[in-house]
Parts: C-alpha cells; sequence; structure tokens
C-alpha cells in the first residue's frame, strides 16, 4: 500500500504549482501513515461470524471471517485483508461474550513477540459446552514489560473501555479512573475512533490532546502516530495560554495562586474591562461636504448602553460602535431627503470625528496591560474586586513590587491564565472540534475556562482521578470542574478495574484514599503478583541520608536484573543527591520523558513529575519527604499516592523516616 502511494505520478494532474505542493504535502503525511511498525504484526484479532454482518440470519446462511488489527489493510486488487479496530464490523472482537456472542463463532487472538506470531488463543463464543475462561494472552500483553515510550492497547481494550472509546463526537465525556485504569488510552483511543468515524469533521475544526507537562506529552506521542493519526496537536494548558513577548519568570505563592485560579477573577476582569467604556459627553458633528449632521449625546448613549446589554465580546462590541454611528447619521441623511447607501455608512463610520468619539467612549483594551494593571494598582483592583474578592485575598493578588512595563514584569503561570482570560473578554477564542484534557483534576478553575474555551462549539474527553489531585487548587468534584469548563452535561463514567497496577501495590495505595479522596472507590486489580510489593526500612547510622541513598543504588541494581524499565522516584529535594550518587555509581540514567532503551532503562523521577508515567518496577525513595515536600499534608499524601502507583510490576519502598500515618 505505502509502495502504491510512492509511485503515484502528480505532474499531469495538477493545474499549477500550488495544487502540486498541496497534493505532493497529502502524499507525504499519507506515506508517513502507512509506517511500518518492526514490533507489531499487521493484525492481533481474528473474528468468525456465523452469518455475513447485516445479511438475514437465516439457517445454512454462510459465515464471513474477519482479521482484526491496528489499521485497515488491503490486498493489490482493493479487496480488505485486514479491517481497522474502529471498524463497526470489528467491535465483538471486544465486547462479545459468552453470555453475548453478537453471532460470533469464534474469536481468536494471536500472540506475537518482536513483530513475529508465536501464538494464538481461540474462544468459541457460540458454543455451549466452552466454559468462559480468562485470557492468557491478554494477561501477557497487558504485563509486557514497559520499555520505551506509551503504545496503544488496541489489542486488549475492554468492554468497558471500548463503550467509551466508541461513544459519539457530540457528547462529552468525563472519565474518572484511579491508577492504572487505562484513562489515558481510553482518551487516546477515543481520539483515533473519533478521526475515523468523524474525519471530515474534525479535520476542519481540529483536535487536541492536554497534558499536564511536557515529560508526559512526549511519553504519549507515539501512541496516535502508531494508530496512522499524524494530525492531533499536543499541549500543555501553559502552552494554551502563552503569548508572545510574555515569558513566565515568576512564581506564585500556594494561597496567591489558589486566588488567582479562583473562577471569581473572571468577574473582576470582566468588570475591569468594561470599566473603559465611558458616556458619551458631547454631542457627535459629522461633516460632509457642505452639510453637518448631529447627533445629541443622549442618542450616543443610547448606542453605547445597548451594545454593553447585547452579549458580545468587548472588541466585537468596540468594532460595531461606529456603524451604529453612522447608521444614526444616515437616518438623519434620509430624513432630509437624501438617498445614502452602503458606501456612504461606510465612509461616515471611517469620519475622524466618528473616530475620535470611539476612541474617547469605547477605547482599545490590551489583556496584558489591563492584568498588569490589577496586579500593581489596589485602587483599581478594589474597585473591581468590590464584593467579589475580601481584603485579604485581594491583597494576595498585588505585588509587593509593581512592574514598570508588560514586558518587565515577572508573570507566572497563572498571570497568563488571567492574561487569556482577559483576551476571549475582548475577542473570542478560537474553538476546536474535539479537546481532550488529561489529569484534568489538577487543574484551577480559571484553567479550567482556558481550556473551555478551545471546545465551545466541540466536545470534550476529561480524564482524570480525583484522589491524584496535586495542587492546592485541585478540584474537589467532576461535577464543579465540568461546570467551569462548560460542560456541566457530560457524562460521568468510572472506571474501577486496575490493569496495570499489582493487587498487592494497589492495596496498599489504597490506604491513603481515606485521607486525601474520601468516599472514592479503589480500584480493584486484576493482577495478583506475590512478591509485587517490598517496604524496606533503612537503618539510619553516620548520616540518615547516606544510607537512605545507599539503599536506593542497591535496590536501583537489584531491579535492574529484571526485564524493564525501571524509575527512581523521589522527593524533588533529593533528586540532585541521588543523581550524583548514579553518576558516582556508574549508574546511567535518564531525564523524565526520555525514551529508555536496552543500554539505558533506569530513570530518576522528580516526584512532581511522577503523574502520568509507569514503569515496570519502582525504587521510592522516603516517603515522608514526599509529603514534606507539598504546601500541606494532604497535598503531599496525594502526592505520594501518585508515586506509590506508578509500578507495573514491583515495588520498592525505602524509608529511614517513619512512613506516613495513613500508611503505617
Amino acid at each position: 500500500m505505502r509502495e502504491d502511494v510512492e509511485a503515484l505520478d502528480i505532474r499531469d494532474v495538477t493545474a499549477n504549482w500550488v495544487n502540486a505542493i498541496v497534493l505532493q504535502a497529502q502524499i507525504d503525511d499519507r506515506i508517513k501513515a502507512l509506517a511500518d511498525l518492526s514490533h507489531t504484526p499487521l493484525f492481533f484479532g481474528r473474528l468468525n461470524y456465523l452469518h455475513a454482518p447485516g445479511a438475514e440470519l437465516a439457517e445454512g446462511a454462510e459465515g464471513e471471517r474477519f482479521y482484526i488489527g491496528r489499521r485497515h489493510v488491503h490486498d493489490a486488487g482493493g479487496d480488505p485483508m485486514v479491517i481497522d479496530w474502529r471498524a463497526p464490523v470489528s467491535q465483538p472482537f471486544y465486547r462479545a461474550s459468552k453470555t453475548d456472542p453478537q453471532d460470533i463463532g469464534l474469536r481468536r487472538r494471536f500472540g506475537y513477540t518482536g513483530g513475529e506470531l508465536t501464538a494464538y488463543e481461540d474462544e468459541h463464543l457460540s458454543d455451549p459446552s466452552e466454559a468462559a475462561a480468562v485470557s492468557k494472552l491478554l494477561q501477557q500483553e497487558i504485563e509486557r514489560p514497559r520499555v520505551g515510550p506509551m503504545r496503544d492497547i488496541v489489542a486488549t481494550i475492554q468492554p468497558e473501555q471500548d463503550e467509551i472509546v466508541r461513544s459519539g463526537l457530540s457528547g462529552s465525556v468525563c472519565v474518572q479512573g484511579g491508577p492504572g485504569t487505562g484513562k489515558t488510552a481510553v482518551g487516546l483511543h477515543r481520539v483515533a475512533y473519533l478521526l475515523y468515524a468523524h474525519r471530515d469533521r474534525l479535520a476542519r475544526t481540529g483536535t487536541l490532546v492536554i497534558g499536564p507537562n511536557r515529560s508526559f506529552l512526549h511519553y504519549i506521542e507515539q501512541v496516535l502516530p502508531a494508530l496512522g493519526e499524524l494530525e492531533v496537536k499536543q499541549a500543555t494548558v501553559d502552552d494554551l495560554v502563552a503569548r508572545p513577548g510574555l515569558e513566565v519568570r515568576g512564581a506564585d505563592a500556594a494561597e496567591t495562586a489558589v486566588v488567582k485560579g479562583d473562577a471569581r477573577m473572571a468577574e473582576v476582569l470582566r468588570r475591569a474591562v468594561h470599566s473603559h467604556v465611558t458616556a458619551p459627553a458631547e454631542p457627535l458633528m459629522v461633516v460632509r461636504g457642505s452639510r453637518r449632521w448631529r447627533v445629541p449625546a443622549y442618542e450616543l448613549e443610547e448606542i453605547v448602553v445597548e451594545l454593553q446589554n447585547r452579549d458580545i465580546r468587548y472588541g466585537a462590541a468596540r468594532d460595531a460602535l461606529p456603524q451604529r454611528i453612522a447608521h444614526a447619521v444616515l437616518v438623519r441623511m434620509e430624513q432630509a431627503g437624501e438617498a445614502p447607501d452602503d458606501r456612504v455608512q461606510d465612509a461616515v463610520a471611517r469620519n475622524p470625528a466618528v473616530k475620535a468619539v470611539v476612541k474617547e467612549v469605547w477605547p482599545p483594551v490590551e489583556p496584558a496591560k489591563l492584568v498588569l494593571r490589577l496586579l500593581s494598582d489596589p485602587e483599581f483592583l478594589a474597585v473591581h474586586a468590590q464584593g467579589v474578592l475580601s481584603e485579604d485575598e485581594q491583597k494576595l493578588l498585588l505585588w509587593q513590587k509593581p512592574a514598570r512595563s508588560v514586558k518587565a514584569a515577572k508573570w507566572s503561570a497563572a498571570d497568563l491564565v488571567l492574561i487569556d482570560e482577559t483576551a476571549d473578554l475582548v475577542e473570542r477564542t478560537h474553538s476546536l472540534g474535539h479537546v481532550v484534557l488529561d489529569e484534568a483534576q489538577d487543574l484551577s478553575p480559571m484553567q479550567y475556562r482556558a481550556v473551555g474555551r478551545r471546545c465551545t462549539t466541540g466536545s470534550a474527553t476529561v480524564l482524570g482521578d480525583l484522589a491524584q489531585g496535586t495542587t492546592p487548587w485541585a478540584t474537589r468534584s467532576w461535577d464543579e470542574a465540568l461546570a467551569h469548563l462548560g460542560k456541566p452535561d457530560a457524562v460521568l463514567e468510572e472506571l474501577t478495574a486496575g490493569f496495570r497496577v499489582p493487587r498487592e501495590v494497589i492495596a496498599y495505595a489504597s490506604r491513603l484514599l481515606p485521607a486525601i479522596s474520601p468516599g472514592l472507590a479503589p480500584v480493584s486489580s486484576v493482577r495478583e503478583t506475590p512478591g509485587s510489593l517490598v517496604v524496606s526500612p533503612v537503618a539510619v547510622g553516620e548520616g540518615e541520608g547516606e544510607g537512605l541513598t545507599a539503599a536506593a543504588l542497591e535496590a536501583c541494581r537489584a531491579s535492574l536484573a529484571h526485564e524493564g524499565s525501571i524509575g527512581l522516584i523521589a522527593a524533588d529535594a533529593r533528586v540532585p543527591v541521588l543523581a550524583q550518587a548514579l553518576v558516582a555509581a556508574g549508574l546511567p540514567y535518564l531525564a523524565p520523558g526520555e525514551e529508555t532503551t536496552a543500554q539505558a532503562r533506569l530513570t530518576l523521577v522528580p516526584a512532581s513529575l511522577a503523574k502520568g508515567l509507569e514503569y515496570d518496577y519502582v525504587v521510592l525513595d522516603e516517603p515522608s519527604a514526599i509529603v514534606d515536600g507539598e504546601p500541606d499534608e494532604r497535598t503531599g499524601l496525594r502526592r505520594l499516592y501518585v508515586c506509590l502507583t506508578r509500578a507495573v510490576s514491583g515495588l520498592t519502598l525505602l524509608h529511614a523516616r517513619p512512613l506516613p500515618a495513613a500508611l503505617a
């Protein structure tokens, strides 16, 4: 199929050089989409239908056989050899069961190693004499070592996951899923499915995946291209709100960031923006030729008030104002017996006198300058925050040393979200067809609003776990988060079956749930792995840190004896010490997001960057230090919960200090 595309000759089918460039770009994308994956066969399953799909279920009717794979594959004659996993005919591969065979006589799963088929496993779903059994190939695929970036899960999608993946484009979905339930994979595969089912529409409107940080995005970036989807953009929330010329050079204290992220800031900003509009003080006199046309101040004020009462952006109303004033002048012209047309109205709207009124009454607003003034001018802030923010909250917002200019200001990440909100008040933000928001529990209400602006005319897939909220402003409920996002009617789905984290590890981590997220159902892991959890106290010798560091190095060496990736996770403050010790010990290590290889399988992970990542074996260094590294105990325990649940095969926990009470 790839060679057919490469052999296309477009010299005689393009009208001009522009067409040729566009067509060649499309051909290049198609070639990229048809790339071989050396470690993956073209198909992973087979379905034998008792009857041809769509045919009458009559006795004696012939069935049909389909191979299911990551991509559609056809032969030289165009006949399908492998059916795309997203096609309707493939759905029973994921949903059929002994109790609901869906006209499937046989479901076959293929096992493979390094791209070579090595095994197969059959289920005769319509045979009542065959008992239902757990698929060993399915279990092996789930447990396969994690070397390299995140990979697709098309061979192992479970029925409850498939239901979410294939839900429609028009509705938004929120997925609450504990560690190892596959919520990130479900979100990415939902994007792939929507692009398959609604390709033309999403090609026009665009699709975006939003992750918590760059390391996470790097980890997941190969999943969609492996499924042939190359056009999906990826970003962090900070990327979304970034503005040319404004750098994040400052950091807010936690209590200040909480106020800046509060949804009430939207009202403060709205008031500040619209405070620039003033009532006209003088009548307007427009001179055209030998005639003068007068519009009294009270009529100008009526026009301004009417525009203020309409639910349109500040900038759109400002653009409409000169035309509305010009219309008032044209009415007078018509009353005087003239017959002006649209060209006259446009000319009047451009008249210097009209422009002067617009500039005085409805001046332009520069978002960054307005936010700078709010954070620098106590009186300006007090006027617009009255009845919305308390005096103490206003004091938290104000800079101790006001910046002289927008470019000189040391903006924080939260400040850029405020600027983004202001920019949307002035001019509507472009909306996309579908947005996937992962690790959503960590966003502030104002960040939710920033994301929501990007999908006002489209749908969203929201992924997260309330128990893994590790910011002081982490959301308390999905209802609240979805309201800020502008998707209050989103369907809430909960994934509670864990496939990644061993049962022993997730049960240990779940001891923290009553303290960090009361009422949340713990994950029930389908994988029982005896010996996967080791909790090891470290004897304190000469220096507590030295003994702990030596124990961490020893645990890393022991883990490296196993196949797969190793993550050494520690409190951020401990990372420089451990990095130095690893170098001295001759143990090569990677930074989060860097791709593991056969030569370098150990990654040193600061606790603040562990979210969303996974490793076959994890060495967790000093849980109490991870808790102490956060602004409050609850946030610290949530951070610890995240770190405890990064292991796929085994967790070794080392502590020289007493464990947090919730774990002890």
